[in-house]
């Protein structure tokens, strides 16, 4: 089908078009400027989501939208204008696809980006896509981003809603960070390495959102996380297996506090023992059950 992507040059999303063209999908990539002369932008059309500017005709033909548009939560420390940000840029994105996706004609699917955090911090309960959501700034965002699909809800159309863990890969995500003091051999877990981490590797990511594109039949929130949830500890000591180096020096919340700030560093050790409990009821067959399985792949050439 011809499948429309906002958010296609992140760190997902350019992985994510390479996936689906190699699935046979026809990808077209919305810009937020003018499209690349020739043959260069012959895929690309121009939207504006801060002005909620989208020309219908985009999505002629269009069989569903994939919105994986959001600034990175990482990016910067969490000030008060750069939260409100953080929030903006997918309320905004999100809520003129949604707009676009309901007005129009024809029967569009919206699979719409969202995050684990929904559900702040679940300590050791085991979480599905059933559980009510936290507490917490990354909850209360994650909240705010999925209401912004209510128009293409409303409308009747199929809105998928994403709650993606911690893809596993080294030019991005969790893992990039890690790996250099890793390599230094002082690597370690983060905090005291208890609190469960929602890893996915990369490659079940992606395909995981192929298999929502192309499944009419999975509507709302649908977790995109490992079927065997592992903690901090455990991750530490797949990546240090995999680059041959010692996994026994954590990394004390009071330097995250010091490097990112205290709410981004509680934000991010806090627990998610979540299950895949909507892909695995549809069968969706996971290439990593385990996380040091997804590490090694990571790692694959």
């Amino acid at each position: 089908m011809r499948v429309l992507t906002a958010g296609a040059s992140g760190f997902l999303g350019t992985r994510l078009v390479t996936r689906l063209r190699e699935a046979g999908h026809d990808v077209v990539r919305l810009v937020r400027r003018e499209p690349a002369p020739g043959p260069a932008g012959a895929d690309e059309r121009r939207w504006d989501p801060s002005t909620g500017t989208l020309d219908p005709s985009t999505l002629d033909g269009v069989g569903a939208v994939v919105n994986l548009s959001g600034a990175n939560i990482g990016d910067k420390r969490w000030s008060a204008d750069y939260k409100r940000e953080l929030i903006g840029s997918r309320t905004s994105a999100t809520g003129t696809l949604a707009k676009a996706v309901a007005a129009h004609a024809e029967p569009i699917a919206l699979l719409s980006m969202s995050g684990i955090h929904y559900f702040g911090d679940g300590h050791d309960r085991v979480l599905t896509e059933a559980d009510d959501p936290g507490e917490g700034f990354l909850s209360e965002m994650t909240r705010a981003w999925e209401a912004a699909t209510a128009p293409a809800r409303v409308a009747g159309r199929r809105v998928v809603l994403m709650r993606t863990g911690l893809p596993l890969h080294p030019a991005g995500g969790v893992l990039q960070p890690l790996l250099l003091p890793f390599r230094l051999g002082v690597g370690g877990p983060l905090g005291n390495g208890r609190s469960w981490v929602p890893w996915i590797s990369m490659r079940d990511c992606l395909a995981a959102m192929e298999f929502l594109v192309e499944r009419d039949d999975i509507a709302g929130p649908v977790i995109l996380a490992g079927p065997e949830p592992a903690r901090w500890k455990e991750l530490a000591t797949a990546l240090g297996r995999q680059l041959h180096r010692p996994a026994v020096f954590p990394v004390p919340k009071i330097a995250l506090n010091v490097v990112a700030g205290t709410e981004f560093a509680t934000e991010m050790l806090m627990s998610q023992r979540a299950l895949p409990a909507v892909l695995s009821e549809h069968g969706f067959a996971f290439a990593d059950r385990t996380v040091g399985s997804a590490v090694a792949a990571a790692f694959q050439r």
